[in-house]
């Protein structure tokens, strides 16, 4: 038996549902062409390196299988993500795998995977510190914000009295 791998990148938005009957039709097309799936896996989602579709994420999955004719079941995979599967695949890849190699990989972790940090840590762990203390200048500038404004409050006060008082020569200018 040959085996291969299929990696499918689908829209960011699939459900549950929409990856179960994704995995439940590629099975039954490889067992229709009398192969057996080895593994079906959801690797995560990842930011793609330029916009596929208009999405900047997708979802990948993995699928192992083995077949004894390849030729049907590759032109049938094709055709199944070119019709049926147009809207879910946005890009897909099959790869023939050696017999001997093993089944074993590493992938990286996905966004939904990766641990969220607040932007201290970060600066710290990467040397950071000194835009911490810029920052915290910036905090001293957001208590200076209301000083501003009562200024420009009576800056405005000022100047509408004064076009008042332009109004009342000017009416005094015209009788």
């Amino acid at each position: 038996m040959l085996r291969y791998e299929l990696l499918l990148l689908t829209v960011p938005e699939i459900t549950e549902d929409e990856a179960r009957s994704l995995e439940t039709q590629l099975d039954k097309l490889i067992k229709e062409a009398g192969g057996t799936t080895i593994s079906f896996e959801r690797w995560g989602k990842y930011r793609l390196a330029y916009p596929v579709r208009k999405n900047d994420y997708g979802i990948y999955f993995l699928m192992r299988f083995e077949v004894d004719s390849p030729q049907p079941i590759l032109d049938n995979i094709r055709s199944i993500m070119a019709v049926k599967l147009n809207g879910l695949v946005m890009r897909h890849m099959v790869t023939a795998l050696s017999p001997k190699q093993s089944l074993a990989y590493q992938r990286p972790p996905s966004l939904e995977e990766t641990p969220s940090r607040d932007v201290d840590s970060f600066l710290k762990e990467h040397k950071m510190e000194g835009l911490l203390s810029s920052m915290k200048g910036s905090e001293k500038g957001k208590a200076a914000a209301p000083k501003l404004k009562e200024s420009i409050e009576v800056e405005e006060e000022i100047n509408h009295e004064k076009e008042g008082n332009n109004e009342d020569t000017e009416s005094k200018d015209n009788s």
